[in-house]
């Protein structure tokens, strides 16, 4: 019997056990977590702290709801947003996944967006360097390949199996094609096919279908590794360990370089709650972990239950940092595998840290360095 028969036969006799772990997990909430909000491009209610305006009277902020994001879950939730702009209302549109993001930053929807890297070098690439400006890091980490805990698998040898990814050529579709590349194993990166199966599936999505046994597993950030890993799945490899240092790019801020070229106090204004309110979770992760929740909680309508909350924390690194030379060796991967959306060559003047440099040098904090990628010195603002 083939490994997939043998496995899938394992599955059938594991239904009820699966069908009653997937209602308790259903009634805890994790299914409703993750990348999602209630919809699309939800808005929440402007909010305006005190003091004259800024240079805009109004920022739109986008971001998703998950444990990467966290930065500007607390920030919103805790107020630090709204001190440092002052007077400029701050206005804010919750994303299921980076293309809506990025849209909307394309159609001035909103100024400045969390997003992970692929979709930021794609909307750099594919705008021949128009749609975007990365001014900050975000979050390190959190990503693992989790598969079902009952499956027979040698080592890492996972041929044969199913394993989900949140989008083709999303940052981690690059990143689990290349690591399959690394065994000497083939898939075809576009379909998906090949000595393992690899499902394009929404983060909403790819919790149930591994309870209902649709998927073998998945290649995913946090929460939701941590929520497979509590619906029965094991960690067979965590990212971090394939990274030097342990340290890779999964979050970052852009911005819209016109909003950035005539509203440089504002965006610097948010970049200061940012990294005001990474040295808070830092200090106090205890509040921080409930602030995230509770925005969580509200913007999809269930929190993360507790166990599932507390690990993924544990598997992310808030960072202002953006780990370039990481982006730049994950765009490479993209290239080589024909993901990228135009030339590796072209991401010259992808970031401009100078405003972020200027929020860590007033903070008496280490700068950070483009890798090479940063706007050239002469560009004002």
């Amino acid at each position: 019997m083939r490994l997939r028969e043998r496995h899938r036969t394992s599955r059938r006799s594991r239904r009820p056990l699966r069908a009653a772990l997937a209602l308790l997990l259903l009634l805890l909430g994790a299914a409703g977590c993750g990348y999602g909000s209630r919809a699309p491009g939800v808005a929440a209610a402007p909010a305006v702290g005190t003091g004259p305006p800024l240079s805009a009277e109004s920022v739109s902020v986008g971001y998703f709801a998950n444990v990467t994001h966290a930065t500007p879950l607390a920030a919103v939730q805790e107020g630090y947003f709204t001190r440092e702009l002052g007077g400029t209302r701050l206005r804010t549109q919750v994303f299921n996944g980076g293309p809506s993001a990025l849209e909307a930053l394309n159609a001035g929807a909103v100024d400045i967006a969390w997003m992970g890297p692929s979709p930021a070098v794609n909307g750099f690439l594919r705008s021949d360097g128009r749609a975007l400006r990365i001014v900050s890091g975000a979050a390190s980490g959190g990503v693992a390949l989790v598969v079902d805990a009952d499956t027979k698998v040698r080592g890492t040898d996972i041929r044969g199996l199913r394993i989900a990814t949140p989008e083709a050529g999303n940052t981690q579709d690059v990143a689990l094609l290349h690591w399959v590349r690394q065994q000497g194993w083939a898939v075809d990166p576009h379909t998906g096919r090949g000595d393992v199966t690899v499902v394009r599936q929404s983060v909403k999505e790819i919790p149930t279908s591994f309870r209902r046994g649709a998927i073998d597993g998945a290649w995913v950030p946090e929460p939701v590794a941590a929520q497979l890993v509590a619906a029965g799945g094991r960690v067979l490899v965590d990212e971090a360990d394939l990274w030097d240092g342990g340290a890779f790019v999964t979050a970052l801020v852009v911005v819209n370089p016109a909003f950035l070229k005539d509203h440089p106090d504002v965006v610097e204004a948010v970049l200061r709650g940012a990294v005001r309110t990474n040295a808070w979770l830092r200090d106090r992760p205890a509040e921080g972990r409930a602030a995230v929740n509770r925005a969580i909680e509200t913007l999809t309508g269930r929190p993360l239950p507790g166990p599932v909350l507390d690990a993924a924390w544990r598997h992310v690194r808030l960072t202002a940092d953006p780990l370039a030379a990481t982006l730049a060796e994950e765009a490479d991967r993209a290239d080589r595998l024909g993901l990228l959306g135009g030339s590796r060559d072209a991401l010259d003047g992808i970031f401009d840290l100078r405003p972020l440099n200027r929020v860590l040098a007033q903070r008496g904090e280490q700068t950070v360095a483009d890798a090479g990628l940063g706007v050239a010195a002469d560009e004002s603002h």
